[in-house]
């Protein structure tokens, strides 16, 4: 696996262990929230990962867009249909997204690589 790939699941696994240690019920809660969020229901799956990538570009959270951009691809989505979404994103969110579709595209290209 490319190592920016590997650094990023490294990284957010070795830290959620720690928040989810602390048995804090509200951030329990808070990530019990999102994995459901994510499932299938009206929307599919699909669906609702391009949706959370273009919320985390627009917010500009690189390490939300990582995630998105992974289960994007663990979903089997194109990079025709990605870089659409990313547009929309950039669409929306303007000029200052600039920074974080070129940190998406870095990312994205990692994960082609493990194909």
């Amino acid at each position: 696996m490319s190592q920016i790939v590997d650094d990023f699941n490294s990284y957010r696994s070795k830290m959620n262990e720690k928040i989810l240690s602390d048995n804090n019920k509200i951030i329990k809660r808070i990530f019990n929230l999102d994995t459901n969020a994510f499932q299938e229901g009206a929307l599919d799956v699909k669906t609702k990962e391009l949706l959370g990538l273009v919320a985390s570009a627009v917010l500009r959270c690189d390490d939300c867009v990582k995630y998105h951009l992974e289960k994007c691809h663990e979903e089997g989505l194109t990079k025709p249909q990605i870089v659409e979404a990313l547009s929309i994103a950039t669409l929306i969110g303007g000029t200052i997204v600039i920074p974080h579709l070129r940190r998406a595209y870095e990312y994205l290209e990692a994960l082609e690589e493990t194909r």
